[in-house]
Order: structure tokens, then C-alpha cells, then sequence
């Protein structure tokens, strides 16, 4: 049996950085990856960019059954404090929208950054290595594949149950199971959103179309693109009000969310246009957009000028708040992240430690914290690393 002071099962972003600054403390580290290669998730992530952080990350870009959990690791590890580490080795990067931040190149140096900082503080990194069982509160015994390790801390780092095909398990979370934890209810987030069988009828026909909307879901509304695809819809705006929307409940789609194309047809009704209430309308959600939704409904159509108040009114209405109410969502195949989790009622907020055993750690997404699109899960996962390697 190899003897450890720290075993991090889980060699993603979290289990890599914790790895990392633990080692670089005077542990002596090992880390635990049950597939070929580290950071499988790293290396997909923003179309082989990796959206490593989002300048603008705070607490408030979180979901979680404890709103204030997330709060501490937060502060201690910041934005800045990662794109510092990430402007020490050169890596450039840019700023793509709302503060979301890619590397000009390719998602392997942030992999290529944590490894190198993992040599920097000795950790053993162990791949195609899978974990049989574990048993102790400190010392902990893991049995794996490669023979049996022990350790006075273990840090769970093992992810969500997102994207299965790159490894992804429910292992984390029946670990914390098995120790007595709380896990709160999980379900795919970050995700597209499927139509029934009507509506896919109705708008299959759409599928590739891109749109600027605001959506709302669940009390929160978000300003991006949607995008129609042969199953439903998804785009940023989808993602984000995925995590939000609860089944069997609609989702609100505003397609004039500056209210430009209301007003140019208010402008047109005042000034007498004969431009027909089709053709702005095109200009505005494009010409397919358009001729479904003349086509599918009972919209008035004909010159704007000789359009009455309550027709208006009903253009702008059916623009402005088209409920959908979705079948479901793509799943945890598709899905960018997992929604709940290690209840947080279980952990220390400054350590991620387990309140009744301390030595045992869970960070980055098998925790019960949800970030928004555009960085902010990567976010959490150096600062949930950070805060437990201070402990370990």
C-alpha cells in the first residue's frame, strides 16, 4: 500500500488545480483519473478554446439549494487571480462577449498549464486507473486497478453526470452515499430543449435559424441568442434559461427584446406605410422566421398604415411573448453541466470538507453549485480547488 498525504479522485479542472497547489504546500499528492487522458472535459470545452474563466463571475451567476454557499471560495479565488496564473505562462487569450474569456489557441495549454503545475509541487498523476472502493475517515484506504493507496485526505473531484461519452459518472455522488452525505436532486443543465411532437412538426422547418431573444424560465430571464434545431430549440439564451425551467412549465421567447420592430410598426401605422406587415416583420426575425409565423397563425397581415390599434397589438404580442412549453431537454448527453449535488448543507464552506469528516473534501460540479454559461463552472472549479488545497 503507496502512502499519501492527499488523494484527489478526478483528474478534471477541479481535481488537477486542487492536485496542484496542494503539492505545491509540501503534499504529497496523487491524483486518480479513471479514463486514458486528464482534463477530457478542458479539451472540448468553448469549441476547443476553452472558456477558462468569465471576468465578471460572482456569486450572483450561481444556482444552488444554498445561495450563499458559493460565496466564500469565491472571494478567496478570483477571475483576476486565474487569468494572472494563465498570463504567467504566456497563454494568450480573448475576450469573446460578456466578459467570457478563450485562449487564442487551443484548450490543450490550459490542460498543458496544470500539469506543469502539477509537476511543480510532485504529484504522481495516475490515468486509466479506477477506483473498486473506499473505506476509512482518515486515513482513507482506496482499492483501485493499479493496487491499493492510502491517505489522510481524499478529495472528491469527480464531476457531474454531463457528457458520459468523455467519462463522465455518478461515482461522486454514490461515494457520498456511501459516507451518509446528502445529495440534492440532479438533473442536466446548460442544456437544449426538445419539442413534442407538434411543435417540432410546426417548426422543424425553422431548424438552423438563429435569432437575438430574451427568454424566461423559471423567475429569470436571459439576453442572447436562440437557435432552432430539428429537435427544439437551443443557443446561448436556451442554455442559460435551461437550468432555470422546471418540466411541464413554458418557456416565454421574446423576439423583439429592445421592442425596435414594435416601434417601427407603430411608426408605420402613424405614418400610413404601405409596406406590408409581413415584409417588417422579415426585416426583423428574417424572411423564413417570417413567413412561418404569417403562415402557421392567424397574425393580420396586409399595409402597416391600415393596420388598426388592436391588430398592432397582436403582432407585437405574438413577437413579443411566444410561450413555448417544451417536451423535455437532450439530457445529460448534451448537457454542459449537472444541476444539485453533494448537498452543501454537508460541507465547510471555506474547506469544502465534510462537516462530520473532515478529511474528506468535495469540490468543482459533484458539489450541489450550478454556474451560468460563459466560464463561470470553470470559475467554480479553481476556487472550490483553491479553497480545499489551503485545507488538505
Amino acid at each position: 500500500m503507496s502512502d499519501y498525504d492527499v488523494i484527489v479522485i478526478g483528474g478534471g479542472a477541479a481535481g488537477l488545480f486542487c492536485a496542484a497547489l496542494a503539492g505545491q504546500r509540501g503534499r504529497r499528492v496523487l491524483v486518480i483519473e479513471h479514463t486514458s487522458k486528464v482534463g477530457r472535459k478542458i479539451l472540448m470545452s468553448g469549441g476547443g478554446r476553452c472558456n477558462f474563466t468569465n471576468m465578471e463571475s460572482g456569486p450572483e451567476h450561481f444556482l444552488s439549494a444554498n445561495p450563499h454557499f458559493h460565496k466564500s471560495a469565491l472571494s478567496r479565488y478570483t477571475p483576476w487571480d486565474f487569468i494572472a496564473l494563465v498570463a504567467s505562462y504566456g497563454i494568450a487569450y480573448h475576450e469573446k462577449k460578456l466578459g467570457q474569456l478563450f485562449c487564442d489557441g487551443k484548450a490543450r495549454q490550459i490542460v498543458d498549464l496544470l500539469l506543469d503545475q502539477c509537476a511543480a509541487g510532485g504529484v504522481t498523476v495516475t490515468t486509466g486507473c479506477s477506483v473498486a472502493s473506499v473505506a476509512g475517515d482518515g486515513p482513507f484506504r482506496v482499492q483501485t486497478s493499479h493496487g491499493a493507496f492510502e491517505s489522510e485526505s481524499l478529495v472528491v473531484a469527480t464531476g457531474g453526470l454531463s457528457i458520459p461519452r468523455m467519462g463522465a459518472t455518478d461515482f461522486g455522488h454514490r461515494l457520498a452515499r456511501e459516507y451518509g452525505l446528502g445529495i440534492r436532486p440532479t438533473r442536466p443543465a446548460l442544456v437544449p430543449l426538445i419539442f413534442d411532437d407538434a411543435d417540432r412538426a410546426r417548426f422543424v422547418e425553422l431548424a438552423g435559424i438563429s435569432a437575438d431573444a430574451e427568454v424566461q424560465a423559471g423567475g429569470a430571464a436571459f439576453r442572447e441568442n436562440i437557435l432552432f434545431t430539428h429537435r427544439g430549440l437551443s443557443g446561448p439564451a436556451i442554455l442559460q434559461a435551461s437550468s432555470y425551467w422546471s418540466a411541464g412549465e413554458p418557456v416565454h421567447v421574446d423576439l423583439d427584446p429592445d421592442g425596435a420592430l414594435t416601434e417601427r410598426l407603430r411608426a408605420g401605422r402613424r405614418e400610413g406605410a404601405r409596406a406590408r406587415a409581413r415584409t417588417l416583420v422579415a426585416g426583423h426575425l428574417t424572411r423564413r422566421l417570417a413567413h412561418h409565423w404569417f403562415s402557421d397563425g392567424d397574425l393580420p397581415d396586409g399595409p402597416v398604415g391600415n393596420l388598426s390599434e388592436p391588430a398592432l397589438e397582436t403582432l407585437a404580442a405574438a413577437c413579443r411573448d411566444w410561450s413555448v412549453r417544451p417536451a423535455g431537454t437532450e439530457g445529460y448527453a448534451t448537457a454542459e453541466v449537472t444541476l444539485g449535488g453533494v448537498d452543501t448543507d454537508e460541507l465547510s464552506s471555506r474547506s469544502m470538507a465534510c462537516r462530520r469528516i473532515p478529511g474528506l473534501f468535495f469540490i468543482g460540479e459533484v458539489v450541489d453549485v450550478t454556474g451560468h454559461l460563459g466560464g463561470h463552472n470553470f470559475q467554480w472549479a479553481w476556487a472550490s480547488a483553491h479553497a480545499a488545497a489551503e485545507h488538505v
